[in-house]
């Protein structure tokens, strides 16, 4: 099985300004994301940016690049410019990676990739850890997905679900359970037929009411594949706090 990974990197990060240069053990953040995605055994790894501090910062730590328009709003659009410009076939498997995750495993890429390599019936696959806590399951920036018996994806929310009912019979903060809730990750394996197809479609209410760009792949009526991630993943980085916490893991 080939598939390729694509990194979108932007520098203007609303939380975190120039995060993919950001300092990790003397080296930057988005070297450490290549690195993973290069152990992972892609047949091609390219950081998608439209920023030339990063795209020069990149080359010189060997990456491919592709310099992306910069009015793409999302990643995922990135992903599809680089697909297109770069002629990779429909049934090519591309996996974004975001350019925020230097602690991500390479296990985890190679099994989104895999994931939908061996399931003819999705059009995108992801992946998902169980909710450890109570406080994680109410979280709404912790996104939960439920899927059906045959793996392929229900719902995305950033509401607490699945509901159970009798375990909050005072209401939502009297809730306690959360056992068979899922931990959405955001590392997704795109057919390139379908990266396209997701792309050119305008944002779905649904969507935009989440905050949610997999909800559109939903209602498009795409199939997404949803597996339990082999390794836990380490920690994002979206705030300086983050940052920190890496970079002591890190040490």
């Amino acid at each position: 099985m080939s598939f390729r990974v694509v990194i979108p990197a932007r520098y203007a990060a609303a939380r975190l300004p120039g995060k993919p240069l950001a300092d990790l053990a003397g080296r930057p953040m988005l070297a450490h994301v290549f690195e993973r995605a290069v152990a992972s055994g892609a047949t091609e790894v390219v950081v998608a940016t439209d920023d030339a501090r990063i795209a020069n910062a990149a080359r010189a730590f060997g990456a491919t690049v592709e310099l992306t328009s910069a009015a793409h709003v999302s990643g995922t659009d990135r992903l599809a410019e680089v697909a297109i410009r770069r002629d990779w076939s429909g049934a090519a498997i591309v996996v974004n990676v975001q350019g925020d995750e230097p602690l991500i495993p390479p296990a985890n890429i190679r099994q989104v990739a895999e994931l939908l390599a061996c399931d003819a019936a999705a059009d995108l696959a992801t992946l998902a850890t169980p909710v450890r806590s109570l406080a994680e399951f109410l979280d709404p920036n912790v996104v939960k997905v439920v899927w059906r018996d045959d793996g392929h994806a229900l719902y995305f929310s950033r509401a607490p679900i699945p509901w159970a009912r009798d375990g909050a019979p005072a209401g939502l903060a009297s809730q306690r359970e959360f056992a068979g809730a899922w931990r959405h990750l955001g590392l997704y394996a795109y057919r390139v037929d379908a990266l396209r197809r997701f792309a050119a479609a305008s944002p779905v209410v649904l969507e935009q009411t989440e905050r949610l760009e997999q909800l559109r792949a939903l209602a498009l009526g795409m199939t997404v594949a949803v597996a339990e991630a082999r390794e836990v993943p380490g920690p994002g980085v979206d705030t300086a706090e983050d940052l920190q916490k890496v970079r002591l893991l890190l040490r």
